[in-house]
């Protein structure tokens, strides 16, 4: 069995019924339900439909996120995330990097070493070199003024939290960042890059070893290994290239607002809605929802 999820962002067009019967009707689907009225509604499916992608592509037109899922063990014990545009809307190293004076350069060699066109750990290695001589205190200063979180992560973390799940942020950006992020969110612990420093200024290197890709994959056996689950008890969720080995190794993987290349490959792509929308694909009502 298969339960399909449709959903909008909380703030935008609110989903309509006719569209949910529509498509329940012409999938053969069990009776609809709402679980937020004009956000998100669900239905059992038997099977998995031939025109999903078809049906997926139509329901964005409208902008409607379109998920599918195994109904059995749909609420997932563990949650393991990304940090930088997909529990924060920043990527750390952006901003720090404008703070620099060498925003638009950093930005572009961020922006495709997360669509996968460029090694992940060289073009770390590159845009940390590039914030040598910035005075350490500038991280506080970006923290305090430009770091601001994803809407609905507080809701994922509480409502999962009190569920019993285990809450781990994974990222390859910096631990300055991670550990405040994390510390304000309630995530159980973090894992990130060190951005060395010396007599108060950047360094313009990283602590070795680099964490990447693989890292994330560690971080997915390491912690479920510790907790006595299994991957597939966990949600993973993320927007880069780097993002990718967790994602597809998850039980759910979510790609959430993720670059193109990294979409494509995965089946979870959430586009419109906010972080909530990991409750509602996990079978959360919003009445479940712990604030």
């Amino acid at each position: 069995m298969y339960t399909v999820v449709l959903l909008t962002a909380p703030a935008g067009p609110a989903l309509d019924p006719s569209l949910v019967e529509s498509l329940r009707n012409a999938w053969g689907g069990g009776d609809a339900v709402w679980l937020c009225p004009d956000v998100a509604a669900e239905f059992a499916l038997a099977q998995m439909p031939d025109n999903l992608w078809d049906v997926w592509d139509s329901c964005q037109s409208m902008q409607v996120d379109l998920v599918i899922v195994p109904t059995e063990g749909r609420r997932k014990k563990m949650l393991l995330a990304d940090m930088d545009s997909t529990m924060i809307q920043q990527e750390c190293i952006d901003e720090l990097a404008d703070e620099a004076g060498v925003g638009e350069r950093v930005k572009d060699i961020t922006a495709r070493a997360m669509n996968g066109e460029l090694d992940f750990e060289a073009a770390l290695r590159e845009r940390v070199g590039l914030l040598k001589g910035l005075p350490e205190a500038v991280i506080d200063k970006v923290l305090a003024e430009r770091i601001t979180l994803m809407p609905g992560g507080s809701v994922l973390l509480a409502t999962m939290k009190a569920n019993g799940a285990y809450a781990a942020l994974v990222s390859g950006g910096f631990t300055a960042f991670t550990a405040q992020v994390a510390g304000m969110l309630g995530f159980d612990e973090n894992k990130a890059n060190t951005l060395l420093h010396s007599d108060g200024v950047l360094t313009g290197e990283v602590g070795m070893p680099i964490l990447g890709k693989q890292a994330k994959v560690d971080a997915l056996e390491e912690i479920t290994a510790k907790l006595g689950i299994a991957e597939v008890d966990v949600i993973a969720v993320g927007d880069g290239a780097n993002d990718l080995g967790m994602l597809t190794r998850a039980g759910l993987g979510v790609a959430l607002h993720a670059k193109p290349s990294v979409a494509a490959q995965c089946n979870v792509r959430i586009n419109f809605g906010d972080l909530t929308a990991l409750l509602y694909v996990q079978g959360y009502a919003q009445t479940d929802f712990v604030t």
